[in-house]
């Protein structure tokens, strides 16, 4: 008999700016400590586990992830939501919110994640707008850089396009499409003009794996690197990194699915 046998699946997004990440660390502000905070407030006891879906790094946003709350008793998550939403800070709000078999895993069944890292070109963008968007310059080749996404493609040895953790020993992610495209009118939040984004779809991303990949082509879009040097990153068997960190602030985890709910 499970100790807490109501499980609820709730969907999320947040601004990730003034937080260092997902994961709850002592002393700092994080949205794992956030969410439980309110929770303790929320539901009156703190008897009760949450555990996400994707442990965003500092400063990195959100537009819809996920995360599994564990309970003793059922809950109305109808009016926790509104409760939660009235509670936390402006720029973490929760979207939706359903009960789930005790046998789904929020970790194993993901079918995909996608991520988004939104940057600008031309014109410098207004400070406002800093939290969830980086400034890629007044001038980028986008073709060169949508030609270098298409490389990374497939099944792949990121080794070089992540930062490697001590319990890392398997670099090899499948990526099923990676594209750079104008963002348009899909968020009517941004303005509609001079806005892009490096879009990556794929099942698991190793550390930093994203904003390296994003570093790349910023680099590849300036002519600092060329396509074959890419090319060859995926194949090495170096294990230094093959480029720096893009600015957490740029990437946003768009989608979490699931193989079953």
């Amino acid at each position: 008999m499970q100790s807490r046998p109501f499980t609820y699946l709730f969907t999320i997004q947040y601004l990730g700016l003034r937080y260092h990440g997902w994961q709850r660390q002592q002393g700092v502000k994080t949205i794992q400590g956030t969410l439980e905070r309110i929770f303790r407030h929320v539901l009156g006891h703190e008897d009760f586990n949450i555990l996400g879906a994707s442990r965003t790094d500092s400063g990195v946003s959100c537009l819809h992830g996920a995360f599994e709350l564990f309970l003793k008793e059922n809950l109305d998550h109808f009016a926790f939501i509104q409760a939660a939403n009235e509670n936390l800070p402006s720029d973490i709000r929760l979207l939706d919110g359903i009960l789930v078999s005790a046998d789904f895993n929020i970790i194993q069944d993901v079918e995909a994640k996608r991520y988004g890292y939104y940057f600008a070109i031309g014109e410098k963008p207004h400070p406002f707008l800093s939290g969830a968007l980086v400034y890629g310059g007044k001038e980028l080749d986008l073709e060169r850089m949508r030609t270098g996404a298409a490389l990374f493609e497939g099944r792949h040895d990121f080794r070089r396009f992540c930062t490697q953790g001590k319990q890392t020993d398997d670099f090899v992610r499948l990526i099923r499409k990676a594209e750079v495209t104008p963002l348009a009118s899909e968020q009517d939040f941004w303005p509609k003009e001079d806005i892009y984004v490096f879009r990556i779809y794929g099942e698991g991303f190793l550390m930093h794996q994203v904003r390296r990949m994003a570093a790349a082509l910023f680099m590849l879009g300036k002519g600092e690197i060329s396509l074959p040097e890419i090319h060859d990153a995926l194949i090495s068997p170096e294990k230094h990194p093959f480029c720096p960190k893009a600015p957490a602030q740029g990437l946003v985890l768009e989608a979490v699915t699931f193989r079953k709910i």
